[in-house]
């Protein structure tokens, strides 16, 4: 007897079964579309011309300009958003963004100052006024450790104002910085016109004569926010350039600096007579670490 051939497996139906995909055809697949669009092609070049004028930024909300106390762009800290041809003006442009209160107590309240010398700060590129409410005003301080004996500093105790007043300060020689002043420039100037009358000499001469020497490695550079104490209800930014410095010529104990005026090359003579100045300087030596 015959045997029978063995059945048949059934037709397979390509459009019902899908053979397996391997993992190397998917690494060789992938590879390929990798080499197509990397190629140079007209289409591709065209699209890498393009596609930085569609790019989007990684943070879109860099692009307000929200004013804010933080971190201060130099560049802006020396071009006043806004020009006032008189402290009238600039009084005016203030009260609807100031509180009241803390508005009509500058140059009242003892050891403020008033309208007349915020016009006289801007008006000689010394501060600059964010357009806000409030406003903040952003300072740019050289501040001079004075070294002296035994590794003590100098500090001014408090001054006594053209009204009067005598206003408590604590801390080291501080002076506002000019427009384009170096820190150098600075500590000079800041020791002549808050020391001179004890030390004697011209700006010149106490930059020759090595009466002032700024101690190296000693600059540090950081932001302080806080309200003004010379304008109440005020935010202030202060960007504080630090040194040592060692000044010879000062008395061991504590002393008194006169300043002559406060505002003599400033031209606007008339809203400078109207403005509260420092007269007196009062100092003493303490250790560096009550500061």
């Amino acid at each position: 007897m015959s045997s029978l051939p063995p059945p048949q497996p059934p037709h397979s139906q390509p459009h019902l079964h899908k053979k397996p995909t391997s993992f190397p055809d998917v690494i060789f697949t992938a590879f390929s579309l990798f080499v197509i669009f990397s190629s140079s092609n007209p289409t591709t070049s065209l699209l890498r011309k393009f596609t930085p004028l569609v790019s989007f930024p990684l943070n879109p909300r860099r692009f307000l300009r929200i004013p804010t106390m933080s971190n201060p762009s130099p560049s802006n800290l020396r071009n006043p958003i806004h020009h006032f041809p008189n402290p009238q003006s600039l009084s005016d442009w203030l009260r609807p963004r100031m509180p009241s209160d803390s508005f009509a107590s500058w140059g009242v309240k003892p050891g403020t100052k008033n309208v007349n010398n915020l016009w006289l700060e801007l008006s000689e590129g010394e501060t600059l006024l964010a357009d806000s409410t409030p406003p903040v005003r952003t300072v740019e301080v050289m501040v001079v450790r004075v070294i002296g004996k035994d590794n003590k500093v100098l500090v001014e105790s408090h001054q006594e104002l053209s009204n009067g007043v005598v206003r408590h300060r604590c801390r080291p020689l501080s002076e506002k910085m000019k427009p384009g002043e170096t820190v150098e420039d600075a500590v000079f100037r800041a020791v002549k016109e808050e020391l001179g009358s004890v030390l004697g000499g011209s700006f010149g001469e106490l930059r020759e004569n090595g009466t002032v020497k700024i101690l190296p490695n000693s600059y540090s550079k950081k932001v302080e926010e806080r309200v003004s104490a010379s304008y109440p209800g005020l935010p202030a930014c202060y960007v504080l350039h630090t040194v040592e410095a060692a000044v010879e010529g000062l008395p061991e104990e504590e002393f008194c600096t006169e300043e002559t005026d406060e505002y003599g090359d400033s031209s606007g003579r008339m809203v400078a007579d109207g403005a509260v100045s420092c007269k007196k300087h009062y100092w003493k030596w303490v250790d560096a670490d009550s500061l």
